[in-house]
């Protein structure tokens, strides 16, 4: 068996860990990364991501701090809310049904905007989530939800600039390098047993950061911890997602934390890969224009309140609901009315689409019962309250008299064209994970800290529990990574100066 010495080691390529393994460089200590994946497959869940990032700010202002080339003559078109931490606290403890840590989630939080200008710092680049975010009203660009801004090409952009910022500081990788164990002495982490290419090769080193996602990726673990129908359930990222650090921290004491019968999963086009594919990523396959129209199972029937809020903070909840219909399907029902505001994805040539001039020639074109289908349609239409219809707000025009509800932006669905769009469930993360404190320290069953061991990224459970707020995940990884990574390094420096005052 090879051995090796390293200050730090950080477990995964992802967002998280790439963020942890530039902090701690800037510290000063030495690192390495390893990456279970290839080369071309690195970069875990973050590279598949739309790149929309969550964060506090408080006007425009903050925001072109991270935009410095975000003319005055665009900035006088643009309608920016302002979106302060306690608002963002709010709308995370909102959504968790009050839920998540409060410790951990004022952290992700306060921590949020020092963390966006450092990610700049380190190369990232910015650009306002105009297609996604925003609505034209008046001549303006109107933005809404909290969620204005999203790195650069999406999530390939953001690990293509955090991978250069690794490589110029001179940070190690090692591909298609599996963490398998971690070595402890006398109740402090002090090695990690790694399979690098088939062979094993012990790494000597004062700290851990563990940052290579939940488990999303394994379908027995998903079996066990979400139930049985979630074998069915499409991977939207990386396959190597599999559960291994969450195991390996276990295995040292680590406390397991959050929900573990959660995670994140969204409606995602039924014809869209098992697992993420990498020469199609960028979160294209996704399908989440839903608050504009009305879902209906196979059977014809509705099951959620397509409306009940903004897609930023249901999205994350309804690939469940969307799960548990026959076949594991559902379509999205649109008229002309409301097309042209649908987002970027329906437009892809990814996209897979029924569309027809009248409602019984679209419902012919699909194996659902046609005329429950179109009762439902017709009796929604019927329930359709008068009122203005606004996408920019919550607008209150409502069904009356139908279960479930449409509580906002409900429209007859009475114009042709008609259109159709079927979706499945795709899983993003799962929510279980381990407990750790605010400088990202793994803690045991006795909330005490374990001497060396750290996690950020996927891998912190607590903070989302049912449902998160469009963008927290990213913002989650980079805020507990950078975290992580300052404390472990700190915790390497100490730990060397013990050593030489022997």
């Amino acid at each position: 068996m090879n051995n090796k010495e390293y200050d730090l080691v950080i477990v995964g390529a992802g967002n998280a860990a790439l963020s942890a393994a530039l902090a701690a460089r800037e510290n000063g200590v030495q690192v390495l990364v390893l990456e279970k994946a290839p080369k071309h497959k690195r970069g875990g869940n973050s590279y598949f991501t739309d790149g929309a990032i969550r964060f506090a700010y408080n006007d425009l202002q903050d925001i072109r701090a991270i935009m410095p080339e975000l003319s005055d003559e665009e900035a006088a078109t643009i309608i920016m809310p302002e979106y302060s931490q306690e608002h963002y606290y709010e709308d995370l403890m909102r959504v968790t049904a009050d839920q998540s840590d409060s410790g951990l989630a004022r952290h992700l939080v306060g921590k949020s905007y020092e963390t966006i200008r450092w990610m700049k710092e380190q190369g990232v680049k910015f650009e306002l989530n105009y297609g996604n975010q925003s609505f034209e009203k008046d001549g303006k660009r109107q933005f809404w939800g909290g969620l204005p801004v999203k790195t650069e090409n999406r999530g390939i952009g953001l690990m293509g600039q955090l991978f250069r910022r690794v490589e110029e500081l001179g940070i190690d990788i090692w591909y298609e390098s599996t963490a398998k164990k971690l070595g402890v002495e006398n109740g402090v982490i002090s090695s990690v047993l790694v399979s690098k290419r088939g062979e094993e090769v012990e790494v000597s080193t004062s700290g851990v950061v563990l940052a290579c996602g939940s488990f999303e990726a394994n379908e027995e673990m998903r079996i066990k911890h979400l139930g049985e129908e979630w074998g069915a359930a499409i991977v939207r990222g990386t396959e190597y997602n599999t559960g291994d650090g969450i195991e390996m921290a276990l295995e040292v004491g680590a406390q397991p934390y959050g929900q573990w019968s959660g995670c994140h999963s969204i409606g995602t086009d039924s014809q869209a890969p098992v697992v993420g594919d990498y020469e199609k990523p960028g979160d294209i396959f996704k399908k989440h224009s839903y608050p504009l129209s009305i879902m209906l199972n196979k059977d014809g029937q509705r099951f959620v309140d397509e409306g009940a809020d903004f897609r930023n903070y249901t999205y994350a909840k309804y690939g469940r609901e969307i799960l548990k219909q026959p076949d594991h399907l559902a379509y999205q029902i649109y008229d002309a009315k409301v097309r042209g505001l649908l987002r970027d994805e329906y437009d892809r040539e990814e996209a897979t689409s029924s569309q027809a001039d009248s409602l019984e020639e679209l419902v012919n074109q699909l194996p659902v019962d046609k005329e429950a289908f179109l009762k439902t349609i017709d009796e929604y239409n019927q329930a359709v309250q008068e009122g203005e219809f606004n996408p920019t707000i919550k607008d209150g025009k409502s069904t009356k008299g139908m279960t479930p509800a449409k509580t906002n932006w409900a429209l007859p669905i009475d114009q042709g064209p008609f259109y159709a769009f079927p979706v499945t469930c795709g899983i993003t993360f799962t929510f279980g994970g381990i407990h750790v404190n605010t400088k990202g320290q793994a803690l045991n069953e006795n909330d005490e800290p374990i001497p060396g061991l750290f996690a950020a990224g996927e891998m912190v459970g607590g903070i989302f529990y049912e449902n998160y707020p469009g963008g927290s995940g990213l913002m989650s990884g980079s805020v507990f990574g950078k975290t992580a990574g300052n404390s472990a390094a700190r915790y390497s420096k100490e730990k060397a100066k013990r050593s030489l005052s022997l």
